[in-house]
C-alpha cells in the first residue's frame, strides 16, 4: 500500500517562504492598484483629447456647410489623422463617411441618438480592433457625428505594463524568500550556536560554553546553557575522581589477593583436585578483577583530563606487527598502501590495538584478518572477526562503557569488562580520529580505527628553522 509522505520543510525555508508569499501578496495588491489607477487615467486622458478633437471636427462640418460647400467627404477624410480612424456624419440627406470604412449597423443605437448639446462615449471593440467612440449632435437638427479613435497603442502600453506588474511581483516575491533566508538565518544563529556546542557536549567537550547575549530574550538561554553544561563538568570530574580514588584504594587489596593466589598456585600440587580447580577459577576473576581495575584507572585519568601522552611519529603497521608478536596471536596481518606516519602517544595506540585484537578474540570467533592502509590521506586500521557481526542498532552502544553480554550485541562470552571498546574510543578520541563498526566482506564484524597523518612539532619546527 502506497503511503503519503508529506514534505517537511525546515524552519528556515517555511520563513523564507512565508516572506516571499507576504512580498509577492503585498506587490500583488500594488501592481492591481497601479494596474487600476494607470489604465483609468490613460483612458480618461484619451477620452478627454477625442472628445475635444470631435468637439473641433464637428465645429469644421457645421462651418463648412454654412458656407454651402458641397465637398464634406473630401473634408471628412482630411479630418482623419491616424489611419485607422473613422468618422461617421449622419444628416437627413444621408450617410457621409470618413477614414477607415465601417458599417454602422455595428455602431451601438446609443452613439447614434445623443440628446442635443451632450456628448457621448464609449469603449467597444468593433471589425475586431479595440476603439473609443465619440458621438455629439451638430448645430442642424438630426445631424450627429461619430467619431471612432483607436486604441491600438494604447493597448500596447497596458500590455507593458502588465509585463512590467508582473516581473514586479515575481522580482518581490524572490526578494522576499532571500530576505527571509537571511532573515531566518540571522535569528536562528542563536540555536544553531546552541545545537552546535550540544553537539560537542554530547561529543565529551565539556569545555564549550555559549557567549553572553545582550539580548534581554536570548540571554538566559546562553546563561542556563552554560550553567548546565558547569553543572554536568563538575559532576563527570566529581565521578571521575571518585572512581579513580576508589581505584586507588582497592590496588592494595588486589595486590594482596595476586600475591596470595600466587602463593597458592605454587602449592596447588599438594591441594585436592577441587581445591585446584577453585583455586583456577580464583585467579581467573582476580586477573579479570584486575584488568577491570587498570581500564577504570585509565578511563578516570582521561575524565580528568590528565593529558599524559608522549606523542611520538608511528608507522602504525609496525606497531601492529610488534603488538601481533606481544600478544602471542596468529592473524593474516595486510598492509595494502603504506599509510603515513601517525603522531601519537605510542602506549595508548597500542592499547587501542590490543583491546580491538582481545575484543574480536573474546566476542568475535578470533581475528580473521587485520588490514593497514591508507584512505584519503589518513592512517587506517581494520580489524576483521569470524563472529555473528554487530547488529546496525547496536553499533554505537558497544563503544560505551559497561557495554558487554545482550548490550553488546549478544557477541559470545561476557567474562569482559566492557570497558574495553570504551578505551578505544577515548584513546582514538584524544588522537582526533574516528573509531566505528561495520559490516566485514567475508562477514562477520569490522573494527575501523582513521587517525590523521601529522608531523612531529619538533621536526616540522626543525625543518622550518633550517629552510628559514
Amino acid at each position: 500500500m502506497a503511503t503519503n509522505r508529506r514534505i517537511r520543510l525546515s524552519l528556515r525555508w517555511r520563513v523564507a517562504i512565508a516572506f516571499g508569499l507576504a512580498s509577492v501578496a503585498v506587490a500583488g495588491l500594488v501592481a492591481v492598484a497601479t494596474w487600476q489607477l494607470a489604465t483609468t487615467y490613460m483612458l480618461e486622458q484619451r477620452r478627454q483629447s477625442a472628445t475635444l478633437q470631435a468637439q473641433v471636427n464637428v465645429r469644421l462640418v457645421e462651418a463648412s456647410s454654412r458656407a454651402g460647400s458641397n465637398s464634406l467627404d473630401e473634408l471628412l477624410s482630411g479630418l482623419v489623422v491616424d489611419p485607422g480612424s473613422s468618422i461617421l456624419l449622419a444628416r437627413r440627406e444621408g450617410l457621409l463617411t470618413g477614414g477607415r470604412a465601417v458599417d454602422p449597423a455595428v455602431l451601438p443605437a446609443q452613439l447614434l441618438a445623443p440628446e442635443p448639446g451632450e456628448t457621448r462615449w464609449l469603449v467597444t471593440e468593433i471589425d475586431g480592433i479595440r476603439v473609443l467612440a465619440v458621438s455629439l449632435q451638430g448645430g442642424s437638427a438630426g445631424t450627429v457625428f461619430v467619431e471612432l479613435f483607436p486604441l491600438v497603442e494604447l493597448g500596447r502600453i497596458q500590455n507593458f505594463l502588465i509585463l512590467v506588474l508582473v516581473a514586479g511581483t515575481a522580482a518581490s516575491g524572490l526578494l522576499g524568500v532571500g530576505l527571509g533566508w537571511w532573515t531566518s538565518k540571522r535569528a536562528l544563529r542563536p540555536l544553531t550556536e546552541l545545537t552546535q556546542s550540544a553537539a560537542r557536549v554530547a561529543g565529551g567537550d565539556l569545555h564549550v560554553r555559549l557567549p553572553e547575549r545582550s539580548d534581554p530574550d536570548l540571554a538566559p538561554l546562553a546563561s542556563t546553557f552554560n550553567a548546565t553544561v558547569e553543572a554536568l563538568e563538575r559532576r563527570v570530574r566529581l565521578d571521575a575522581r571518585f572512581a579513580g580514588d576508589i581505584s586507588h584504594e582497592l590496588r592494595s587489596p588486589l595486590t594482596t589477593m595476586v600475591n596470595a593466589i600466587e602463593v597458592l598456585r605454587h602449592r596447588q600440587g599438594e591441594m585436592p583436585p577441587v581445591a585446584g580447580q577453585a583455586v583456577d577459577l580464583l585467579a581467573g576473576e582476580i586477573e579479570r578483577f584486575r584488568q577491570m581495575l587498570l581500564d577504570l584507572l585509565e578511563i578516570s585519568r582521561a575524565d580528568q583530563d590528565v593529558d599524559d601522552r608522549a606523542m611520538e611519529s608511528i608507522d602504525l603497521a609496525i606497531l601492529v606487527a610488534k603488538v601481533r608478536e606481544t600478544s602471542n596471536l596468529t592473524f593474516p596481518l595486510v598492509v595494502e598502501r603504506p599509510p603515513p606516519p601517525v603522531y601519537a602517544d605510542r602506549r595508548r595506540l597500542v592499547r587501542v590495538v590490543a583491546n580491538l585484537l582481545d575484543n574480536a578474540e573474546r566476542h568475535g570467533g578470533g581475528v580473521a584478518k587485520v588490514t593497514v592502509t591508507e584512505r584519503q590521506g589518513r592512517a587506517r586500521l581494520e580489524v576483521d572477526d569470524a563472529g555473528p557481526g554487530v547488529p546496525s542498532d547496536l553499533r554505537t552502544r558497544v563503544f560505551e562503557r559497561f557495554a558487554r553480554g545482550r548490550h553488546a550485541g549478544e557477541r559470545g562470552d561476557e567474562s569482559g569488562s566492557g570497558l574495553g571498546l570504551a578505551l578505544v574510543a577515548r584513546h582514538v578520541h584524544l588522537h582526533s580520529g574516528a573509531v566505528w563498526v561495520e559490516d566485514a566482506p567475508a562477514g562477520g564484524a569490522r573494527f575501523v580505527v582513521e587517525l590523521p597523518a601529522s608531523a612531529d612539532p619538533a621536526a616540522s619546527e626543525l625543518i622550518a628553522d633550517v629552510v628559514g
